[in-house]
């Protein structure tokens, strides 16, 4: 078994513009052939997988060693998509900054225009970029999330995070189908360079230190102020006192208790669980109850290929649009019963 990182410099910039729009010719193409030949699972599927979609990333073009290969290739997908959502009820939302504020408001507009739930996707969506934001505190901040979605609720979130300091970036997948608690090792997989120090409340070792912050926040919030001030004494190599907000963290107490909190995700669902926060509650949890939480980098995988910067060769755009056309064709044959060319197609993928 082959393991290792993927190593994702940050590179600054747009994608050309006659890269990008061969990028979504592309996609669209795949996305039409996959939707075709299998299921709209197996689109979701495959995008949460890390290797595919690098490979995707790969075949579209782009640099496998660029922090911009998650980025444009979830952009391109996500335009590819756009094109057939309202056919296949298959929708995709969010993107770099802005766009990725703007997810929960497009997931609502698409669930009233095409008649389906959009609240448990939306809570998706935003507990997803809690837990790689605040639960996995690596160092990375997220500014990329994007959700892939299907009118029955199923759905995969591609986001990624960047850490200025050592200029790299690192990108975590998930997939409703193999989540069975959104705040213990949801992930389907998370790519990038291994770090030191990182607190995991995401981890199976972290469970118990998770079920200490529970039990502190359903104290009676003076109570609560009272044993923070006694606790919060001893400084840990992931935490610091300068870190730690007692007027912040009275307001989420007064916040828990008038909640019936049932687990850990109920936490995350309280305006102000930031990291900073869950460092204090977890470093009180430990003291408290005994309960250490986890320290070790759920990162995992490595691969190679390249494209746009010519690494390590320069696009070929002869090829690349001949590639599109001969997908394009082997789809419309496929559609109206003539299958020996989209069956020449998966040969020569087995083969690939």
């Amino acid at each position: 078994m082959k393991t290792g990182y993927v190593d994702s410099p940050l590179h600054w910039g747009k994608a050309p513009r006659w890269l990008f729009s061969r990028m979504v010719k592309l996609s669209t193409v795949i996305v039409e052939a996959i939707l075709t030949e299998f299921s709209r699972e197996t689109l979701l599927e495959r995008l949460s997988d890390p290797f595919w979609f690098q490979s995707l990333g790969n075949v579209l073009g782009f640099d496998w060693h660029s922090s911009g290969l998650s980025t444009v290739t979830a952009g391109a997908v996500k335009e590819a998509i756009t094109k057939v959502s309202g056919e296949v009820k298959f929708f995709a939302a969010g993107g770099k900054g802005k766009a990725a504020l703007k997810t929960p408001l497009v997931i609502k507009e698409l669930g009233e225009r095409f008649g389906f739930s959009s609240e448990p996707l939306i809570k998706a969506s935003k507990i997803s970029a809690k837990v790689d934001s605040s639960c996995i505190q690596d160092g990375y901040s997220i500014y990329h999330h994007t959700i892939f979605f299907t009118d029955e609720g199923k759905w995969t979130v591609v986001q990624q995070g960047l850490k200025e300091s050592i200029r790299r970036a690192r990108r975590y997948h998930w997939y409703s189908e193999k989540v069975i608690d959104m705040t213990e090792e949801p992930h389907s997989g998370i790519d990038g360079k291994k770090e030191k120090n990182v607190l995991n409340l995401t981890a199976k070792k972290s469970k118990k230190n998770k079920k200490g912050i529970l039990e502190i926040l359903k104290q009676n919030p003076d109570k609560f102020e009272k044993d923070m001030k006694k606790i919060i004494m001893p400084e840990y190599h992931w935490i610091r006192i300068t870190d730690i907000n007692l007027k912040n963290l009275k307001r989420i107490s007064e916040k828990s208790y008038e909640k019936d909190l049932k687990n850990f995700e109920d936490v995350l669902e309280i305006r102000g669980t930031g990291p900073k926060a869950l460092r204090a509650l977890s470093l009180a949890s430990a003291i408290i109850y005994g309960e250490k939480p986890s320290f070790e980098d759920p990162v995992v995988f490595s691969y190679a290929h390249g494209g746009k910067d010519g690494t390590p060769y320069p696009v070929d755009r002869k090829n690349y649009d001949r590639t599109i056309e001969t997908i394009e064709k082997a789809l419309k044959k496929a559609k109206i019963g003539n299958r020996d060319k989209i069956e020449a197609l998966k040969k020569l993928n087995k083969l690939f």
